[in-house]
C-alpha cells in the first residue's frame, strides 16, 4: 500500500517540473522549426506534429536543445528517484523498528531439508538447529501437505451452504419440504428431499475428511521438507535467515518467513528441486503469451469481418445479412473480444506465478506484476508503435540488424503521439473514474446476488471488496510513466495528459486504499525495488528511442552525445541497488539487537513461547480445533520415548525452586514464564503438544534434550 501511494506521489513530483520545462522550452523550439509547413504538399500531418520534434529540420543545431533537455530530465528523474528510494528505505526501517511484535520477526522458513533415514523430518530440524543455533533456537513448526484435505473442506463448505439455504427456505414455507432431482441440472434422476440429501452428503464427506486427517497425521510422507523455525530474538532469526546454513548450498535454505497471513500454503508442498524447472517452463510460457497473445484476439476480430465469417460458415449468410446481427459483429464484437481477453489476462498471469512455486502472496503479486508489465510493454507500447501483429513484430526484430531496432522504433514514436493521448484519456482517465465508481465490482456483486447468493454468508462474501490488486494496477501505472518519459523530449504536449492522470490517480487510490480495500498482508514497501527498476527501464527505453529518432534527423554532432545517457543511468541504478536494496532484502543486525534490547527492557516477563506457538500453525490444525470437538486426542508424530522424556523433563522443571528462577533472570530466556511448563490448572502432562511445535526448555542444561508436546483434539 505504501509503495502504491509513493509511486503516484513520486510521479507527480517528477513530471510537474519536467512538464513545465518542456512546455516552456521545447514546444517553442519545435514550433519555430517550420519543417512540416515546408513539406505540407508532400506529407500529411496534424497540428500536434507541429509541436513535436518532427517539425525540426534534419541537421539543425536545435537538436542540441533536445539533447540538453534529455540530460536535464534524466538527471532530475535520477535525483528524485534517489530521494524517494532513500525516503522509502528510511520509512521501511522506521516502520520495522516501531512495529508491534510480530511472529515473522522471530521466524525463518527453512526449505529443502535433507531426509535422514533414522530420523523424522521434525527430529532432523530439531537436531540441526540445536547444534548450530544453540543459544537462540526456540522451536519449529512442521509443515504438512494438507492440500487434498483443504479441497474437502471447501467442498463441505459449499454443501453446508446449500443445506443452510434449504433449511432456511423450509422454515419460511414449512408446508412443503424442498425437493429436487439428482440428475443433470436438476432435470433428470430421482427426486429427493434436499435437506436429507445434503445432510447425507455432508455426513459422507465428514467421514472422508476424518480418514484424510488420520492419513495426514500418521503418514511420515505428509510432513514436507519445509519448516518454520522460531528463535527467541530477532537477532537470532536475522543471523539464521541471512547466512548459509550448510556446506551444501542446496540444502537447509533459509529465508525470512512471510507473515502468517501472507503465506500461500498450497505451494509449500511443491518439491524444491522442481522449482527451477517450473520457473523455466513458465518463462517460456510468458514469452509465448506476450508475443502470441494477439493471435486469438485477431482470430475473433477476423470473424467480425463479414466476408471472412461467411467463408468460415456459409450457412450463416442469411443470419449475417440481418441488420442487427451485422451491426453487432462489425461494431461490438471486436471490442468485446479484446476486453474479455484483457480481463482474464491478470488471472492467467497469477496462475502462472502460482505454478512457479512462490510461497507468499506478496511474491505472487510481484511476479504477476512483472509479467503484466512485459505484456503491456510489448503489446501496448511496442505493439501500438510498430504496425502488424505481435508475431510480425518479433519476426521483424529477429531478421534485422540490432542497430536498426532503435531506428525503427524511434521513427514511429512521433507518429503515435495522438494515439497515446487518446489512450491516456480513454484508458487512464476513464479507468480512474471507473475505479472510484467501482462499476465492475458493482456488476459482479449483482450477478453474484442473482445467481450465487443463497445465504447471508454468501452475501457477505459477494460484498467483500478484496485487495487493491497490485499485480494488475502497478504495471498500468508504470506504462504511463514510460509514456511520459519517452514523449517528454519528442512530443511534450503528451505530458499534461500524464500529469492529470497521476493527479487523479493519487487522490482516488489514496481514498480507495484507506477506505475501501482490505489489506491482505503487510510487505513493508517490499515492492519498491521493483518499482525503481521499472522507472530505470523506462529511462533507458526513452534514451534508446530518442537515439534512434535523432539518428534519422542527420544530427551527426548531437546524436553521439546521447550514448553517455544510458551509461550514466545504468551506473546510477547499480549505485542505488547497492546503496538501498539491502534494506529491502536484509534486516540489519544492529536494528534487530536494538529492538530486542528495547523490548526486553519494556517487557521483562514476556512469554514469547505462547506468543509464537500458534503463529505458523498449518490451517489444517486450526480446522481440527474447530471441527474436531468430538474427536479423541491425537498424537502428532510422537513416540513412547519422547513421551517419557517429556514427563521426566517437566518433573524436573516443576521441581526448580523460585530462588533459582530469580538467579536466572539476567538471562533473556529465563525471564519468560513458559506457557508450556507452568499451566498447572487444567493442562495435563500427557496432552501438552500444542500445535506441533517443538520447544526448548529454558531450565535445562546447556545442551538440553528437546521434548515434544501433544496436540489436543477432543472427541
Amino acid at each position: 500500500m505504501l509503495t502504491h501511494l509513493f509511486r503516484l506521489l513520486g510521479s507527480l513530483k517528477i513530471f510537474l517540473p519536467i512538464t513545465t520545462l518542456a512546455l516552456l522550452v521545447l514546444i517553442p523550439v519545435n514550433v519555430s522549426g517550420g519543417t512540416l509547413l515546408d513539406l505540407r504538399k508532400e506529407v500529411v500531418f496534424s497540428d500536434i506534429d507541429k509541436l513535436s520534434i518532427s517539425n525540426v529540420s534534419p541537421g539543425s543545431n536545435r537538436f542540441f536543445i533536445h539533447l540538453l533537455m534529455a540530460y536535464v530530465f534524466t538527471f532530475w528523474v535520477c535525483f528524485m528517484l534517489y530521494k524517494e528510494y532513500s525516503n522509502v528505505a528510511f520509512m521501511r526501517l522506521h516502520f520495522l523498528a516501531s512495529q508491534k511484535r510480530c511472529a515473522d520477526h522471530f521466524t525463518v522458513i527453512v526449505r529443502n531439508i535433507p531426509r535422514v533415514s533414522s530420523h523424522s523430518t521434525s527430529e532432523t530440524v530439531d537436531e540441526f538447529f540445536r547444534r548450530n543455533h544453540p543459544d537462540h533456537y526456540l522451536g519449529h513448526q512442521p509443515v504438512y501437505n494438507a492440500n487434498r484435505y483443504a479441497k474437502l473442506v471447501k467442498q463441505k463448505e459449499r454443501l453446508q451452504n446449500w443445506l443452510d439455504y434449504y433449511e432456511l427456505k423450509f422454515e419460511r414455507h414449512p408446508e412443503r419440504r424442498p425437493t429436487r432431482r439428482t440428475g443433470c441440472l436438476g432435470f433428470c434422476g430421482r427426486e429427493v428431499d434436499q435437506i436429507d440429501y445434503y445432510r447425507a452428503r455432508i455426513s459422507e464427506l465428514e467421514r472422508r475428511m476424518t480418514s484424510e486427517r488420520q492419513k495426514i497425521l500418521n503418514d511420515p510422507k505428509a510432513v514436507m521438507p519445509v519448516s518454520f523455525v522460531t528463535f527467541d530474538s530477532r537477532w537470532g532469526a536475522a543471523v539464521c535467515a541471512q547466512t548459509q546454513q550448510s556446506k551444501n548450498p542446496t540444502q537447509w535454505l533459509t529465508d525470512w518467513a512471510p507473515e502468517p497471513r501472507d503465506v500461500y500454503w498450497q505451494n509449500l508442498a511443491i518439491p524444491f528441486f522442481s522449482l527451477s524447472i517450473r520457473r523455466f517452463l513458465m518463462s517460456v510460457a510468458v514469452f509465448a503469451l506476450v508475443f502470441f497473445y494477439m493471435i486469438p484476439i485477431a482470430f475473433v476480430q477476423s470473424l467480425a469481418n463479414l466476408e471472412g465469417l461467411e467463408k468460415v460458415a456459409p450457412f450463416l449468410k442469411p443470419v449475417i445479412e440481418a441488420h442487427v446481427v451485422k451491426s453487432f459483429l462489425q461494431g461490438f464484437l471486436p471490442g468485446l473480444a479484446l476486453k474479455i481477453f484483457l480481463y482474464i489476462l491478470p488471472t492467467v498471469l497469477l496462475i502462472m506465478s502460482k505454478v512457479e512455486g512462490y510461497v507468499s502472496l506478496s511474491s505472487l503479486e510481484r511476479r504477476t506484476a512483472s509479467k503484466y508489465y512485459y505484456f503491456m510493454l510489448v503489446n501496448v507500447f511496442l505493439g501500438s508503435i510498430i504496425a502488424g501483429t505481435a508475431f510480425e513484430q518479433l519476426y521483424s526484430f529477429l531478421h534485422q540488424p540490432p542497430t536498426q531496432i532503435p531506428r525503427t522504433i524511434g521513427v514511429a514514436i512521433p507518429m503515435k503521439a495522438t494515439f497515446f493521448m487518446t489512450y491516456v484519456m480513454v484508458d487512464g482517465w476513464a479507468g480512474i473514474a471507473n475505479e472510484i465508481l467501482r462499476v465492475k465490482a458493482l456488476v459482479i456483486y449483482h450477478l453474484k446476488n442473482m445467481f450465487i447468493v443463497k445465504t447471508e454468508r454468501d452475501r457477505d462474501r459477494a460484498m467483500d471488496p478484496g485487495s487493491i490488486g497490485l499485480g494488475e494496477n502497478l504495471p498500468s501505472l508504470q506504462l504511463y510513466f514510460l509514456l511520459g518519459l519517452v514523449y517528454a523530449v519528442v512530443t511534450p504536449l503528451l505530458l499534461p495528459f500524464i500529469i492529470v492522470f497521476f493527479a487523479f490517480a493519487f487522490l482516488v487510490y489514496r481514498h480507495q486504499i484507506i477506505n475501501v480495500y482490505n489489506q491482505e498482508y503487510e510487505s513493508a514497501a517490499a515492492f519498491w525495488p521493483q518499482v525503481h527498476s521499472r522507472i530505470i527501464a523506462s529511462l533507458l527505453i526513452s534514451h534508446v528511442t530518442l537515439f534512434g529518432l535523432m539518428s534519422t534527423k542527420e544530427a551527426a554532432y548531437s546524436t553521439p552525445l546521447l550514448i553517455f545517457l544510458p551509461l550514466l543511468t545504468i551506473w546510477f541504478h547499480k549505485y542505488c541497488k547497492s546503496r538501498f536494496e539491502p534494506a529491502f532484502r536484509k534486516y540489519p543486525l544492529e536494528e534487530a539487537m536494538a529492538k530486542d534490547t528495547m523490548e526486553h527492557a519494556s517487557e521483562p516477563n514476556l512469554n514469547l513461547e505462547s506468543f509464537l506457538a500458534n503463529a505458523y500453525l498449518h490451517p489444517i490444525f486450526r480446522l481440527f480445533e474447530e471441527a474436531g470437538k468430538e474427536e479423541e486426542t491425537v498424537e502428532v508424530r510422537i513416540d513412547k520415548a519422547e513421551k517419557q522424556q517429556h514427563r521426566h523433563e517437566e518433573d524436573e522443571a516443576h521441581a526448580r525452586s523460585s530462588s533459582q528462577y530469580r538467579e536466572e533472570e539476567t538471562h533473556f530466556r529465563s525471564t519468560h514464564e513458559t506457557h508450556y511448563h507452568h499451566e498447572e490448572s487444567h493442562v495435563s502432562r500427557s496432552t501438552q503438544y500444542h500445535e506441533g511445535i517443538h520447544v526448548r526448555s529454558d531450565t535445562d542444561s546447556p545442551s538440553p534434550p528437546h521434548f515434544v508436546y501433544h496436540y489436543d483434539i477432543q472427541q
